[in-house]
């Protein structure tokens, strides 16, 4: 009897209904005054009320996936490294939200965040790489949203002054923070070791909360009339980045990952946004974007409602329109998460030019110590899906994050400021 398995919840609910009612039975017989019939009644309270937490607990934990089996439940956690299957313009000077822009969209914010997170690198950042805490200026959603950049030691030596660099975006879910991807998932931590030891060509990582709006959970959507999550990741963080660091100008540098929530908002984003980001890694998404009580109606009202929310089902999308050029990764366990069929049937509905690649480990929960588990060989498999950029910045920018008098735009595929082309004519609404 699993765990999170509904018989475990049925059983306690059912041995927490007989406490209750063999409360009642027995109550008459503790009335009586004497010591044993006081301690019989702080017993028979005592155990009541803890078989009916237990039953709640398993009814929240079979709902939300804390723990995926008894042995996690008493931390026993499985540690060993688990396997990867292949299947198949700068804004000028003006104001955001109160923040002073002039020229920088990308600006120094606090490191209170930053100084509790552990196994940062620390001495010199060409040697070891540099994280800093930054907060990105949303140019056409005025958003103002914190984020920590992880800076390969390769971006300060001489020998890379001119290079740009492949991007990964990592999202945290709902609600979320970027302590948690730093501190907790190990964004950073895990990709310096893996670059350190060359299983990983050198990368900047933007960790990252899609939770533009809180308390409100916005899972990526431009909202109707309210916050327009999708065109802040897709198109005002990109332009930022570039604006600010030298990162590749062609989506094939792109890639962005995520865990939960985060997961979901991943694969939306590189289905819907393929000409931003071509490579997704997602641990233990959705595949649906739905209406709860933490996001509020997300789609709105009206005839296009229903268009809307087919837009955010990535199986609807597999299903009726033409399969974007990108490469996917999704990770469920098979047992301990919910989300194993899904999962499953996303796999084999991804049709070509798309490609889809799994991690499936056999026990695993919707918690850290299974994401860990996971990440190194999700940020393996990015790296193999991501393009070095070719292209060199021009000689007279500086080594450094530039955060003034930035290049003069381009042409560039990831920004595309003209009308917005209909559904049937690219992925994004």
């Amino acid at each position: 009897m699993g765990l999170t398995s509904e018989t475990t919840v049925y059983v306690m609910a059912a041995l927490a209904a007989v406490c209750v009612g063999l409360l009642v039975w027995s109550w008459p017989r503790f009335a009586r005054q004497g010591l044993w019939q006081v301690f019989g009644r702080l017993l028979a309270i005592g155990t009541t009320q803890v078989v009916m937490i237990a039953a709640f607990a398993c009814w929240l934990n079979s709902s939300y996936q804390f723990f995926g089996s008894w042995g996690e439940l008493f931390g026993r956690v499985e540690t060993a490294p688990v396997g990867v299957t292949q299947a198949g313009d700068d804004g000028g000077t003006g104001t955001v939200n109160g923040v002073a822009v002039k020229g920088a969209l990308v600006q120094p914010a606090g490191d209170e965040q930053l100084s509790r997170v552990s196994g940062l690198p620390t001495g010199p950042a060409a040697v070891n790489g540099r994280v800093e805490s930054v907060k990105v200026i949303g140019r056409r959603t005025g958003v103002v949203d914190p984020a920590f950049v992880y800076l390969p030691p390769q971006y300060f030596q001489k020998a890379y002054q001119r290079q740009r660099f492949p991007v990964i975006v990592a999202l945290s879910g709902y609600p979320g923070s970027i302590f948690n991807l730093a501190q907790h998932l190990r964004v950073s931590q895990t990709a310096g070791e893996l670059q350190k030891s060359g299983q990983m060509q050198p990368t900047i990582m933007v960790m990252i909360r899609p939770t533009i709006a809180p308390p409100r959970d916005t899972e990526c959507v431009n909202v109707p009339g309210g916050p327009q999550t999708e065109t802040f990741l897709a198109r005002d963080l990109p332009d930022a980045l570039k604006s600010a660091y030298r990162v590749g100008h062609d989506a094939s540098a792109w890639g962005v990952m995520g865990y939960s929530s985060g997961g979901s908002c991943a694969l939306q984003l590189t289905m819907r946004d393929p000409h931003v980001y071509t490579t997704a890694a997602a641990l233990s998404p959705d595949y649906r974007v739905k209406d709860d009580p933490t996001t509020g109606s997300l789609f709105g009202s009206g005839p296009d409602r229903t268009e809307r929310m087919n837009g955010h089902d990535l199986m609807w999308r597999l299903k009726h329109l033409p399969a974007p050029q990108v490469s996917v990764l999704v990770a469920e366990s098979k047992h301990g998460e919910r989300g194993y069929p899904q999962t499953q049937a996303f796999i084999r509905a991804v049709k070509a030019p798309m490609r889809v690649a799994s991690i499936l480990p056999e026990h695993g929960s919707h918690n850290f110590p299974t994401w860990v588990q996971e990440m190194a060989p999700a940020l393996k498999w990015m790296n193999q899906q991501l393009t070095f950029p070719q292209d060199v910045v021009p000689r007279h920018l500086k080594r450094g994050p530039v955060v003034a008098d930035p290049p003069k735009p381009g042409p560039d595929p990831l920004r595309a400021d003209g009308p917005e082309p209909t559904p049937t004519a690219r992925t994004r609404r």
